[in-house]
């Protein structure tokens, strides 16, 4: 007979299947949302860059506002509710998007979209709560790695989708895979009765409260400090590529594979580090891909080639592998159960926050003191809270 596959494992891919689907759903719009914008009567080109700005922005900002507010529903009336609402959401977003008849339109239903969505700030604390100690780590690398091949996907896939069905069909068929994604996530097993409002608001401690809350809070500026130290860089790769190729053909192919090779390096050792980290703490796997991302990114201030460029990129997306899942898998190990949803949702918080600022004033900092001068700041940044890791977590985890 065939062995059984353990809930946990259930639960585990049928959220990376989701996420892979939704990651595809938030990113297939970033390369045909200028092209959309002006089919929707901007004309002229600058006012095209605004509004694409402004459209794909202010979503980052509703999320960082509420996706707190979703964690603490999760704690207070289960996971599975909130995954379910979040899904079926952005699904009617994305559908909602198709029919746009101005730039207002896309405005209104991407704030909406952040009010009303925290996908993430649901699904992670089902999967550390649902999946055993010593496989949480694995866990948290696999659920990574579908997130971040949605994303590596997801421009190509709406690229393309747009030039056989058009800008409107591509939004209704990437909402229409949301919501097979929604009816997917129906068959999630949550086996922890939810607190209920009365134990939530009575008992439980306040976030202040907790024993490891210094750690935690340096756990979410890790978080921040590491998207942006991604984003900052994504406005100004291109240019940068441009300023040390010069006249180079095919610079936009270029500055794609450049870019790509930060997220497949992490989908290729997302779930192998998640793994060693089961075996050797996530705080140490914390420190040393701190510590990696600091290096490298020094030299990608340095660089005289873009072949030069896209290597140190693969190595920074070897320590974002190990980051992004060994920061979930700490609070997972430093927070209460009942207060899981909260607490992700405010290092969720933390996350847009620093794409948001990352985004913004990447291009201001690069204008202001150079790019090559940008990449050495953020190295700085980043062994900083090397230094901090190294002294405050890994000295504290056993």
């Amino acid at each position: 007979m065939a062995a059984t596959i353990p809930l946990w494992k259930k639960n585990l891919y049928i959220c990376c299947i989701a996420s892979f689907i939704v990651s595809i759903g938030m990113s297939q719009m970033a390369p045909i949302l200028p092209l959309y914008i002006a089919e929707l009567g901007v004309d002229n080109p600058a006012d095209v860059a605004r509004w694409s700005g402004i459209v794909f922005g202010c979503n980052f900002i509703s999320l960082a506002i509420f996706s707190p507010i979703w964690g603490r529903l999760s704690d207070r009336w289960g996971r599975k509710p909130m995954i379910l609402r979040a899904s079926g959401w952005l699904g009617l977003i994305m559908i909602g998007m198709g029919f746009a008849q101005s730039v207002w339109h896309l405005v209104a239903l991407r704030l909406l979209q952040g009010c009303l969505s925290g996908f993430q700030a649901a699904v992670i604390p089902l999967l550390a709560q649902e999946t055993p100690k010593d496989r949480s780590g694995w866990a948290m690398g696999m659920f990574f790695t579908a997130q971040v091949s949605g994303g590596l996907m997801g421009p190509i896939f709406g690229g393309w989708l747009s030039e056989i069905i058009g800008f409107r069909n591509s939004f209704l068929l990437i909402g229409s895979c949301c919501l097979l994604g929604f009816l997917a996530l129906t068959q999630l097993s949550e086996t922890r009765q939810p607190a209920g409002e009365k134990t939530v608001a009575g008992e439980l401690p306040s976030f202040r409260e907790l024993p490891q809350y210094n750690i935690i809070l340096g756990v979410f500026l890790t978080t921040v400090l590491l998207h942006f130290s991604l984003s900052c860089a994504a406005p100004i790769l291109t240019v940068y590529v441009q300023e040390i190729a010069g006249n180079v053909e095919h610079l936009a192919i270029i500055s794609g594979a450049i870019f790509s090779a930060t997220g497949l390096a992490s989908m290729i050792f997302a779930s192998k580090l998640g793994r060693l980290a089961d075996r050797i703490g996530s705080a140490r796997i914390l420190f040393s891909c701190l510590l990696l991302s600091g290096l490298v990114s020094i030299p990608q201030g340095m660089v005289t080639a873009p072949w030069q460029l896209g290597v140190l990129r693969f190595f920074h997306g070897i320590a974002i592998a190990g980051l992004m899942p060994s920061t979930n898998n700490l609070i997972r190990q430093l927070t209460p159960p009942a207060l899981m949803g909260r607490i992700f949702g405010i290092n969720q918080s933390a996350q847009f926050i620093g794409m948001f600022t990352g985004g913004f004033l990447g291009g201001q900092l690069a204008a202001s003191i150079g790019i090559r001068n940008l990449f050495l700041l953020v190295a700085a940044l980043l062994l900083c809270n090397a230094l901090w890791c190294r002294f405050f977590i890994c000295s504290r985890q056993k």
